[in-house]
Parts: C-alpha cells; sequence; structure tokens
C-alpha cells in the first residue's frame, strides 16, 4: 500500500498572547505525521505578505514545503486569534478571507493526487467555493484513502458541505461536541448515534475524541473504546492533530484497532500535557509513559 500522505487545507499563525505560532488543523497534522516518520506532501495557500514568507521558511524548515504550496497575491496569509480560557480549552476568532480560501486545482496538485495513499482534510479551508471545488477536484480524481477530520469552527461552515464531505470519506473523525451537532441534533446514545451516520454516510470508520475521557471508533460493525489518560493539561491546541496523526500512521500500517486507539489516544494526552500543537516527542517514548 501507498503510504505517502497529503494534507490539504489551511496554513496559518494561531497569535497568543504572548507571542504567534505556525499552526492549521492540517499542517499540524502534518506536522505530526512527520515527527512519526511517514511521507507527507501539505497543499495549502499563503499570501506574499510578511507572515506568508515567514509560513513559507517555517514550512521549509519542517520538511512541508513544495510545489503544493501556492501563493495568493491579493489575499492576506492568515492570522488567527487564540483564545484560552479559565480551563485552557481554546477558541479561534478567524478573519475570512484568506490565502487558504483560494486554493487553486494546480497541474501539481491534480499529480499529487495520483501518487498519495491518503489524503487528510478538514472542513475549515471549504468555507469559501474555491478551495471546496478544489478539495472535490482532489477527492474525486483520487483512488487514496479519504480521511475527514471535521474540525467545526463556528460560524465557517454549512450542514450540506459537510455532508458532501462526509459522503466521499471513508475515515471520519470527530470530537465529542461535533457529533451532537451533526448527528441528529444530539439526540440519543453516542453509540447508536455513530450508527445512524454511519448507515446514512457509510463510512468505513468513525472515530469521536472524548478530550479527557479518550475516544470511541466504529470499525466493520464494533465499537473500540478507550476511556483516555489523565493528565495536567496546558492547553488542547493541536491533541486532535496528534491523536489524527498517530490513527492514520497505524491504519497505514495494518495496526489492530484497540492498541492503535489506545496509543492515539496517549500521544494526544502527551500533546495536551505540552504547550503549543507540536512538542517534539517519540511514540514509542510516548507509549511506555502511558501504556
Amino acid at each position: 500500500m501507498n503510504k505517502q500522505v497529503l494534507c490539504f487545507g489551511e496554513v496559518l499563525w494561531d497569535a497568543f498572547g504572548d507571542g504567534k505560532k505556525a499552526g492549521g488543523a492540517p499542517m499540524n497534522v502534518a506536522r505530526h505525521l512527520v515527527q512519526q516518520g511517514n511521507d507527507v506532501l501539505f497543499a495549502s495557500s499563503v499570501g506574499i505578505d510578511p507572515s506568508g514568507v515567514e509560513l513559507t521558511h517555517f514550512l521549509r524548515e519542517n520538511g512541508l514545503y513544495s510545489d503544493l504550496l501556492q501563493r495568493d497575491e491579493n489575499l492576506p496569509t492568515c492570522e488567527v486569534t487564540v483564545e484560552l480560557d479559565e480551563h485552557n480549552t481554546a477558541t479561534y476568532i478567524i478573519p475570512q478571507p484568506v490565502s487558504w480560501d483560494n486554493i487553486q486545482y494546480t497541474d501539481e496538485l491534480q499529480a499529487a493526487t495520483k501518487q498519495i495513499g491518503a489524503v487528510v482534510f478538514g472542513s475549515l479551508a471549504c468555507r469559501e467555493e474555491a478551495t471546496f471545488n478544489t478539495l472535490l477536484n482532489v477527492l474525486d480524481d483520487s483512488e487514496a484513502l479519504k480521511v475527514f477530520d471535521v474540525n467545526l469552527r463556528p460560524p465557517h461552515f454549512d450542514i450540506s458541505t459537510i455532508e458532501t464531505l462526509a459522503a466521499r470519506a471513508n475515515v471520519i473523525k470527530m470530537n465529542e461536541e461535533e457529533a451532537e451537532m451533526l448527528i441528529h441534533g444530539g439526540s440519543g446514545d453516542l453509540k447508536q448515534m455513530i450508527t445512524e451516520f454511519q448507515k446514512k454516510f457509510h463510512t468505513k470508520i468513525i472515530c469521536v475524541t472524548r478530550g479527557a475521557h479518550g475516544a470511541i471508533i466504529w470499525n466493520d460493525y464494533e465499537f473500540y473504546e478507550h476511556p483516555g489518560f489523565t493528565v495536567e493539561v496546558a492547553d488542547t491546541v493541536g491533541a486532535g492533530d496528534s491523536f489524527l496523526a498517530t490513527f492514520i500512521t497505524g491504519l497505514l500500517n495494518d495496526t489492530p484497532m484497540q492498541p492503535l486507539l489506545e496509543k492515539a489516544c496517549a500521544v494526544g494526552a502527551y500533546v495536551a500535557s505540552q504547550r503549543g500543537a507540536n512538542p517534539v516527542y517519540k511514540v514509542e517514548e510516548v507509549a511506555e509513559k502511558f501504556l
């Protein structure tokens, strides 16, 4: 199986009170995939402004720069304001429009769709028609495993877009709040809601993360659960992205579902215990610490 992974979508600066860090869920997932030894392509767009130049340098330094990074001459690079509440849970103020609202289906991107084993995408970059249509072209032209990281950022989504993406996905990952929002308005038992969602979209794998309480997975008519690990939370930025990267790595390497879920929960817990979205770690050392 081809194990090269394409991560598609937003790249941006997360501006905290004491500085800024490169972010965006697809880019964070890509960085964690690289850290875990995967061959990764990253497709996005930055402006020609100083922030875009900085992000380009950052992507070069982290092994994510290629001709799939587009430069928009009219739209600015995205800078997001991140606010942490008393529980260190992040909320985001996201400007619109920005450069990644206008990702084009270039010859380079079209060629990449033919050589990948998996493609990871979310909902945020699909808020504008240009990038949404480009992603649909990627998904329709590729035979890769299609992984939909729902990642809702109100008000930057609509249900019809989510349903269109879900219908094209083989794997869907969402958190519990997103599941309650998307599946029958949140009524009923979580397992029953997941089952109803699967019947509607015929998804191969559905993963619902539950923060400090771990995660639950539906796969091949079976549920797999893990209660999570107790850590002192520094901030939650990137925890879900690291979970997803670990999960994708396991899928590409045919790891059995229960140990894969345990490892993904361990990595997610470790990242939540560190400041920022991309702390340096080795999966084996994290697994030894928690498992």
